[in-house]
């Protein structure tokens, strides 16, 4: 029996990696989510959270030679959209492994320059009102202990999604398949096509109903493009 490909699911900022487990039904036996949990998130929370790109992906190379020896794939929203993009490229320079797919949500192309108004500098009080603009799972977060114990982890979180600087390297040969929400201000369509940039192999766009969190409003419609775009046509194989 084939071993079950790997799917490498990365969180969006001050998100939790583990909220992707409910994915694993959905796909099936011979696709394996691996969630992959950011330092101080879930029950990595007695770690310190990481704001710098060389940590967060120094942390990452400590994991990946446990992953690469099966196929793999990676997935990440937002923040976690640039986390499995560089972890893709780790996997190729330094472990000489091709994904089979990357899928990439809800993020601009890494190339292109940020265009938010900056929050990670701002005082505790107002960057949290600002990040409840943002945020619906924030404004919902009403218990002050509550907020104050997150607090560290969104600054790390929002410092290396502003801080992240992209450097030019060889580019992907693997699919890569981008999802955008059709109404999400965060990261408009043509942003997110540009994602098309970064491989010589095959890209798709695949739009889904929703705002910047349609990863949680349709997350079942998704899982399944993910799904769709993973599992290889009758008599075929993957990529």
């Amino acid at each position: 029996m084939t071993e079950p490909l790997r799917l490498l699911c990365f969180p969006y900022a001050g998100g939790n990696a583990r909220t992707y487990i409910r994915w694993q039904r959905h796909l099936g036996p011979d696709i394996e989510v691996c969630p992959m949990q950011l330092p101080g998130h879930g029950e990595r929370i007695g770690e310190t959270p990481r704001h710098r790109w060389e940590d967060l992906l120094a942390d990452l190379r400590t994991r990946l030679p446990g992953l690469a020896d099966r196929p793999i794939a990676l997935f990440g929203h937002s923040l976690g959209a640039l986390l499995a993009f560089e972890c893709a490229r780790i996997l190729v320079a330094e472990h000489g492994v091709q994904p089979v797919r990357l899928l990439v949500s809800g993020h601009r192309a890494p190339h292109l320059p940020l265009r938010e108004k900056a929050l990670r500098h701002l005082p505790d009080p107002e960057f949290l009102a600002r990040l409840g603009e943002r945020s619906r799972t924030l404004r919902a977060l009403t218990d002050p202990e509550f907020r104050k114990l997150l607090l560290p982890v969104l600054r790390a979180d929002f410092t290396a999604s502003e801080t992240y600087a992209y450097a030019e390297g060889q580019r992907l040969t693997c699919p890569v398949t981008a999802l955008g929400g059709d109404r999400d201000e965060d990261a408009s369509l043509p942003e997110i096509a540009d994602w098309r940039r970064h491989t010589t192999g095959p890209f798709d766009l695949a739009v889904l109903g929703g705002d910047h969190f349609f990863i949680d409003d349709a997350w079942q419609e998704a899982v399944a493009t993910v799904g769709d775009r993973l599992r290889p046509p009758l008599g075929g194989t993957r990529g």
